[in-house]
């Protein structure tokens, strides 16, 4: 009785798709074939393609020793947006980047900026050290005295969590500047490494 019951209940749901379906015109048998054929070709070529990338020799690992070559990984994303956006870079213990994260996108001149959420990236990724980066949608890198502040207040963060606060680099249409460079961080408790 119930392989009965669901044969109709089969039966139902496919009369009632067939009523609601509209075909203009008779499926052909050599085109649909002929469309399939080209999906897979299309599927394998992408694939292989994809494969061969994987398989390929790894990457070179980016290091940030400098501002200079965090300006030029993030700048060219960064000074052509309307409003602020501040990043973090995730480093290991050889200052390999592992990753970047966006943290905050604030408006043309300011981003409150919550410490918490500057470091929950780096926790995930088991950051030994990281360099936070901002723009400023005026153009000029010049950081701001709450710039000031909130790296200062991270360095100390970073000490409690064990990761470094390597730097905080400002990025602008006018150029960077690295707070570190300008003495405007005390250098941090835990080293990296």
């Amino acid at each position: 009785m119930g392989h009965r019951c669901s044969r109709q209940k089969a039966t139902t749901v496919r009369q009632r798709a067939r009523s609601q379906q509209v075909s203009l015109l008779r499926p052909d048998p050599e085109a649909l074939l002929h469309l399939a054929r080209e999906n897979l070709a299309l599927l394998t070529e992408i694939s292989s393609h994809y494969e061969l990338a994987r398989l390929g020799p790894p990457a070179e690992p980016r290091r940030f020793a400098r501002p200079e070559d965090v300006a030029s990984y993030l700048a060219p994303e960064l000074v052509d947006l309307a409003q602020e956006q501040f990043r973090v870079l995730l480093l290991d213990v050889k200052g390999q980047l592992l990753g970047a994260a966006l943290v905050y996108q604030g408006g043309t001149s300011s981003i409150p900026v919550r410490l918490a959420e500057c470091f929950r990236e780096a926790v995930r990724a088991n950051a030994s050290s990281v360099i936070f980066c901002h723009n400023h949608p005026s153009g000029d890198p010049t950081p701001s005295s709450e710039d000031i502040a909130v790296s200062q207040q991270a360095v100390q963060a970073g000490d409690l969590l064990g990761i470094a606060v390597l730097d905080h680099v400002v990025v602008g249409k006018r150029g960077h500047v690295s707070l570190r460079e300008k003495g405007l961080l005390p250098p941090p408790k835990s080293p990296p490494g």
